[in-house]
């Protein structure tokens, strides 16, 4: 059921803004597309199959974790303790043959505990730089709510522009780069709550829940198999990817075309979480403070188009920009206090959002 009621106005349509013409060197957008998409899927069949041995349900989530590798983007897990935040953390890290680095995040962590410090050397008599745990391929922050904002506010450079700032000397950091956060929402005491630009910077946030009775078994009979209750991550060959799969899988997911009326229909989304969009929701802005960025579109675009390339299509069709519509947005739209007050959650302005905006 809705939570508002359409206005029934209908505002003129907006005037769409001119488009540059590419350089003439290069190919246009719409006619790049993915050499072999069959390719793609079967790297992400490997990659599920990993997940099989160690994770029991929480598709959502596996799926989640893989599009937002090949989307080239950052993703914050949430969840109560016990649901195996870590261990799909660390599965996804198993899958890919890169440098995995796991912090464990705390109030007293420094922001040179992560992006690394200069100390002095003794033999050379020269200050020399050690670069911190953030320098990796896949970085586990677990419980990244427990750091100082001061400490937070050193991921931001690393996340938004694949490089780090020691002493005064920019180092890039190794690509393919992607950060795996981890959150609880229920412990108060002894947390920081991630600024909104921080949480902008996260591509998509999943929210975990508890398994099904007959997962639960499974989970238990998966133990029953091993000779300790702690998995082994140690790669596999036959079912990891290598760092080239990897960038072709992002290089392959930006080239998958996307429609003129699929752009529209994500921007209209993206809007409408504003006020504004083609059909305007009634009453919205009693609900929402604060509407989704334009990050949200950029985010939902390459979300959608890493969707179609595992699919096996090299184009976007609307069922790709909703499949994970939920996870792009609701770290993004604010909600007022009068929401929060009544129960309304994020996910249930994104389902009227997604159900008022027509579909091309």
């Amino acid at each position: 059921m809705s939570l508002f009621s359409n206005s029934s106005e209908t505002p003129l349509p907006p005037v769409p803004n001119p488009v540059p013409a590419a350089p003439a060197l290069q190919q246009p957008a719409a006619t790049r597309t993915p050499e072999n998409p069959q390719h793609a899927m079967q790297l992400a069949q490997r990659m599920r199959e990993r997940f099989s041995q160690g994770l029991v349900g929480q598709e959502q989530l596996r799926e989640s974790l893989i599009l937002t590798l090949i989307a080239g983007g950052h993703i914050l897990i949430e969840s109560v303790p016990g649901l195996a935040k870590t261990t799909a953390a660390r599965l996804l890290a198993s899958c890919v043959s890169g440098t995995f680095k796991r912090v464990q995040c705390t109030p007293d962590l420094m922001p040179a505990d992560l992006i690394g410090t200069q100390v002095f050397d003794f033999a050379s008599q020269k200050m020399i730089t050690q670069i911190g745990p953030v320098h990796a391929n896949i970085v586990l922050l677990d419980e990244i709510n427990r750091s100082s904002a001061k400490t937070q506010s050193a991921m931001l450079e690393a996340m938004a522009e694949g490089a780090t700032t020691i002493g005064g000397e920019r180092i890039s950091l190794p690509q393919p780069f992607m950060v795996i956060a981890t959150q609880n929402p229920i412990e108060e005491e002894g947390t920081y709550t991630l600024p909104e630009a921080q949480m902008d910077r996260f591509m998509m946030k999943t929210i975990m829940t508890y398994p099904s009775s007959q997962q639960e078994v499974a989970m238990l009979s998966l133990l029953g198999n091993q000779s300790s209750d702690t998995m082994n991550f140690e790669r596999d060959e036959t079912q990891s990817i290598t760092l080239s799969d990897v960038a072709y899988l992002r290089s392959a997911a930006r080239s998958v075309h996307v429609s003129e009326d699929v752009k529209k229909y994500v921007v209209d989304i993206v809007s409408t979480s504003r006020g504004a969009g083609t059909r305007p929701i009634k009453g919205l802005s009693s609900l929402v403070r604060l509407g989704a960025s334009p990050r949200a579109s950029i985010s939902l675009l390459r979300v959608a188009q890493a969707q179609a390339l595992i699919s096996g299509r090299d184009y976007v069709i609307p069922e790709d920009v909703k499949s994970h519509v939920h996870d792009v947005l609701r770290h993004r739209i604010l909600l007022t206090f009068e929401a929060l007050a009544d129960g309304i959650t994020a996910d249930q302005v994104i389902d009227t959002i997604v159900s008022t905006v027509p579909v091309p």
